[in-house]
């Protein structure tokens, strides 16, 4: 599967100036709501994306996603996989949550993403389902920006901003890395151009 090929011919595989939810800058930007937007593409991702954790041997009862991004990808895997599926969403910038969902104690949950770049959303909701009695054994996403390292991807290592802990896997259909550039050293600025966030949190 040519998960860069896919996300091009969706439109999804952007190039410009970029402000990302870390405040980095960056002249690439995957907006996977575009690749999402197709329920029978977004079906055979999520189909791939099941096997390939199957293939690990991880068993789990559930899926969890981070709203905003990660839910279409995560009901997608929760559907391959034949697992209940919830989301956590931030309020007052806290994840939480919400909407009557619950978490059984003991109930072994894979956290999904659509992107994971350093992984910190997905380490949020986490959290929120350990905190209830959950337990996370997994973590799963249709991409990985390259920061965080793929179990099922020879070669991957992780950088030192991945946030994902160590001593659970990290599932993920292929790697984008980027160059990622600090506001204040960022040569695209310093070009003129300024940075526009396309992404779930600035619009």
């Amino acid at each position: 599967m040519d998960l860069e090929k896919i996300y091009k011919d969706a439109g999804a595989f952007l190039q410009g100036h970029f402000l990302l939810s870390s405040g980095n800058h960056s002249q690439f930007y995957l907006q996977s709501a575009k690749v999402l937007e197709d329920p029978q593409l977004a079906g055979a991702l999520a189909d791939e994306l099941a096997a390939v954790i199957e293939k690990s041997g991880v068993e789990f009862d559930s899926v969890c996603s981070p709203a905003l991004g990660g839910i279409l990808a995560g009901y997608e895997l929760a559907r391959a996989a034949k697992k209940r599926f919830i989301f956590t969403e931030r309020v007052e910038r806290v994840m939480s949550l919400r909407r009557g969902f619950e978490v059984g104690e003991g109930e072994r949950f894979v956290v999904c993403e659509d992107i994971i770049t350093t992984g910190g959303s997905a380490l949020e909701a986490a959290r929120v389902i350990e905190s209830l009695g959950g337990k996370v054994v997994a973590f799963a996403a249709l991409a990985n920006r390259g920061f965080c390292k793929v179990a099922n991807l020879a070669g991957s290592v992780a950088k030192a901003s991945a946030k994902l802990p160590a001593d659970k896997p990290f599932f993920a259909l292929g790697n984008f890395e980027f160059e990622i550039y600090e506001p204040a050293n960022c040569p695209l600025c310093a070009d003129g151009s300024k940075a526009i966030k396309p992404g779930s949190r600035g619009n």
